[in-house]
């Protein structure tokens, strides 16, 4: 059987030869050019990846001794966790007037280029040190800034103008230098790729907490021009009610201090020369003129120490009532049950809440997170409390209304305006309209407050000083009558 099968194996194996021959063939020729063309082109491969590797070390070595320099020479400066560092710059402005002030940038190359950009003149940008003053204290933007600058950021955008140009506008026409700064830093971070409201919140506290709040929501929406016009209404309307203040208290205070300087006039220049005239003529000294006269040598001998006590009394004040909560809380309690000034801050209260609360709610703002800017921007220690109980009612499911009802410090009327407005859905609108109602209370009130105050302190004046020569005059008959 074997040797039947021995001619067929045998063919089949040469019949596989044959056929196999040819790709062996091909195979070995393609390796074959393959090692040939690589001995070939082996000597330029290995000169063209020796080059390579020559001018990559290179690059290496470059930008390492480019890094080595900047840490020597602080070009490139940035902390441990990697932020910004405050540089101090020198430049020569477009009226060619050298300036100074402080930018955070991550190196001292892009504070360079940057304002280079911006058209000034480079003069020097050195690292900031530890202890060394930021030139930019203070820049912060009040009612009346805001209003302006807000119109007219507006009013740019419309025209078409981009953000960033709109700001350099605000820049330039800038009247403060500080505030002229800031701007300078929110078109900074602009380019960088910032929004507006990133922008500002990096400011620190150069822009108001609602503001920024509210530019945050306009971008999410789209609609910032619409959110500028309403926040430079509502900053208008702050900043007229703040004038109405000024312009209420402002008699009233020059009167007071006249009427304290001439009596202290009084007391400390002509009372003395009487007293020694009522001496020498052995005049009957009634009462009222011996209490003015121990008055006027008590200021004479004790004048230093008055003011140092009066000084340090106001500063005490005004340390406890900006840095401790209760003492804050209690002066407040005070002054909002007197009876004339307790409307005007429970009014002005109300108003700013309310008109504050509107805003936010007619621009998309959840109530909670209305609630967090509203104890943001107010300073009464009692209508942060009562936010913050609305805050722990509406994670508890309840009202709005529930944390204002029966409460001394809010209105029934503005409490009535809430009940209906969350029954009806349109809470916002009726904010808006208990704002207006307030706000022209409030003016009211303060029209009237100047009203009164105003005869009340010539009143007082005429009583002082009438006392004080009557004082005087009285020993004068005595000393008159001795002489007849």
């Amino acid at each position: 059987m074997e040797t039947i099968a021995m001619p067929f194996i045998f063919i089949y194996h040469v019949v596989h030869y044959i056929l196999l021959t040819p790709k062996r063939i091909l195979n070995y020729s393609y390796s074959g050019v393959l090692a040939v063309i690589d001995k070939l082109s082996k000597g330029k491969v290995s000169e063209r990846k020796e080059k390579r590797e020559k001018e990559y070390s290179a690059i290496l070595e470059v930008e390492q001794m480019m890094n080595n320099t900047n840490n020597t020479s602080k070009n490139k400066i940035l902390n441990n966790k990697g932020e910004e560092i405050s540089f101090r710059y020198k430049i020569r402005n477009n009226n060619g007037k050298i300036v100074n002030y402080t930018i955070e940038g991550p190196s001292e190359t892009e504070v360079k280029m940057f304002l280079q950009n911006e058209g000034y003149e480079v003069l020097e940008v050195t690292p900031r040190k530890v202890y060394d003053i930021d030139v930019n204290i203070g820049g912060k933007f009040n009612a009346a800034d805001l209003s302006f600058s807000l119109t007219q950021l507006s009013t740019y955008l419309k025209a078409g103008i981009a953000l960033v140009d709109s700001v350099r506008i605000l820049e330039k026409q800038s009247e403060k230098p500080e505030q002229r700064k800031v701007y300078q830093k929110v078109v900074y971070e602009l380019l960088k790729g910032e929004n507006l409201s990133t922008a500002m919140e990096r400011q620190k506290d150069k822009f108001p907490t609602l503001l920024v709040n509210m530019i945050k929501t306009a971008e999410l929406t789209g609609d910032l021009t619409s959110v500028l016009d309403d926040m430079a209404d509502y900053y208008t309307s702050k900043e007229e009610t703040r004038k109405q203040m000024v312009s209420a208290m402002t008699y009233p205070i020059i009167v007071l201090c006249i009427a304290i300087g001439v009596i202290i006039f009084i007391l400390v220049s002509i009372v003395p020369s009487f007293v020694q005239m009522y001496k020498d003529n052995d005049a009957t000294i009634p009462a009222i003129t011996t209490f003015v006269m121990n008055a006027s040598d008590f200021l004479v001998g004790n004048y230093f120490f008055i003011i140092v006590g009066v000084v340090i009394l106001i500063a005490i004040f005004i340390y406890l009532y900006k840095k401790n909560r209760s003492f804050r809380k209690n002066a407040q309690l005070v002054i909002m049950h007197i009876p004339v000034f307790s409307k005007i801050v429970i009014y002005n209260e109300v108003y700013n809440f309310t008109k504050t609360f509107a805003s936010l709610l007619n621009h998309g703002v959840f109530i909670t997170d209305s609630m967090e800017v509203l104890a943001k921007i107010t300073n009464n220690e009692i209508y942060k409390e009562l936010i913050a109980k609305t805050i722990i009612n509406l994670n508890k499911g309840a009202n709005i209304s529930e944390s204002f009802k029966g409460s001394w410090a809010f209105p029934v009327a503005a409490y009535e305006m809430i009940v209906t407005g969350e029954k009806t859905g349109q809470l916002g609108l009726m904010m808006e309209k208990v704002a207006n109602y307030y706000q022209v209370q409030h003016k009211a009130l303060v029209k009237q407050m100047q009203s009164f105050i105003e005869p009340l302190m010539i009143a007082f004046l005429a009583l002082i000083v009438g006392t004080i020569l009557l004082s005087i005059v009285v020993p004068m008959f005595d000393i008159y009558g001795k002489i007849q």
